[in-house]
């Protein structure tokens, strides 16, 4: 299997595990002939699954482990006694080389301080960064970081930005995606001390990043920056502030139409509109957070992930594995950083 890609799956992590994963899985399984993947968990709940859903013997293999961790589990406490289960050994088959990237529905701190300790950092990166997709008006956008580091110093918010450029780079093939931090306005005059350090570090870099300065919240739905970037503070209220709002808009417009017969004779009308605007901005489309930054690929789908979703977190899997996301990450580090206006003592 020289040209086969082997993926990690932890077949056990989510809301609807293994269903859900298994399903997912097989809609990969039917796109990507050149994929193998190795599945981890209950070997007697997922087996059935795989006949179900018609997944070919030649394209997985099952590893058996009846431990899992638990949607509601501290970190602390898996780190201590969660080595037996599905997340932890999903994560260790690309640790030791046997998988090319891992993907999981599951626990969100157990994952991300399961990936660090067992992964570990890329050189040049003092922490690693969840980032997410989102969709706006002017294409797919790069956030982060939007949870792993409540609070980032200058050198932080520098590396995130160049993961996330390289991130863009793999999975939306532009060549020098525009970055931008988010602050609370656009003068360089505002926000905190250390956004306004990165700032400066960014624009010192010149042509080596396409930095656009700062955007703020509402600039991330007009797609100002193709990668915006946060401490993990900000990001992960911005991203829940949108969630919300998507949320209501929903819940607002179903309830107006229902208000009279007019309403719903124009909804009626507007249905093939409406239909064309699902579909392009279905969430399940961008569903699959990213920890950057570590030295291994390392993908998080949302826990209540039905199967369509789960699937998209795999292809972005596969795209950063297929291009080599940390090889790439390091490199431009090790380039880059070097070059900034930060302290030379923070650099590879």
């Amino acid at each position: 299997m020289t040209d086969t890609l082997i993926l990690s799956i932890d077949a056990m992590g989510g809301d609807h595990a293994p269903e859900s994963v298994l399903e997912g899985v097989a809609l990969s399984a039917k796109q990507h002939d050149d994929v193998f993947f190795f599945l981890f968990g209950n070997e007697e709940k997922i087996a059935p699954l795989t006949e179900k859903y018609g997944l070919d013997p030649k394209c997985y293999k099952i590893h058996h482990t009846t431990d899992v961790v638990r949607m509601d589990a501290k970190p602390s406490q898996i780190l201590r006694s969660g080595r037996e289960t599905s997340m932890w050994k999903s994560i260790m088959a690309v640790r030791n080389g046997y998988a090319k990237a891992v993907v999981s529905a599951g626990n969100t701190g157990a994952l991300m301080a399961m990936s660090k300790i067992c992964l570990g950092t890329l050189p040049g990166i003092d922490r690693p960064a969840i980032a997410g997709i989102l969709p706006s008006v002017t294409g797919p956008i790069v956030v982060l970081d939007l949870g792993a580091n409540t609070e980032c110093d200058a050198q932080n918010l520098v590396e995130f930005s160049l993961m996330g450029e390289v991130l863009y780079q793999i999975l939306f093939g532009v060549k020098e995606p525009s970055v931008a931090l988010l602050n609370i306005g656009s003068e360089h005059t505002k926000g905190r001390e250390e956004i306004r350090e990165a700032a400066t570090a960014l624009t010192e870099m010149g042509d080596k990043i396409n930095f656009q300065g700062f955007v703020e919240g509402n600039d991330i739905g007009a797609g100002k920056a193709q990668v915006i970037v946060a401490d993990g503070f900000s990001g992960n209220i911005a991203l829940k502030t949108l969630e919300g709002t998507v949320k209501f808009v929903s819940y607002a417009l179903k309830k107006e139409v229902k208000e009279s017969w007019l309403s719903m004779f124009g909804f009626l009308m507007a249905h093939p509109s409406l239909a064309r605007f699902k579909k392009k901005y279905d969430p399940r489309l961008y569903n699959g957070a990213m920890f950057l930054g570590l030295k291994g690929i390392s993908v998080k789908s949302h826990g209540g992930a039905d199967a369509f979703a789960f699937s998209c977190a795999i292809e972005a899997a596969i795209k950063m594995a297929r291009k080599d996301l940390c090889t790439k990450i390091k490199d431009e580090a090790a380039t880059v950083l070097n070059m900034s206006a930060l302290d030379d003592t923070s650099a590879p």
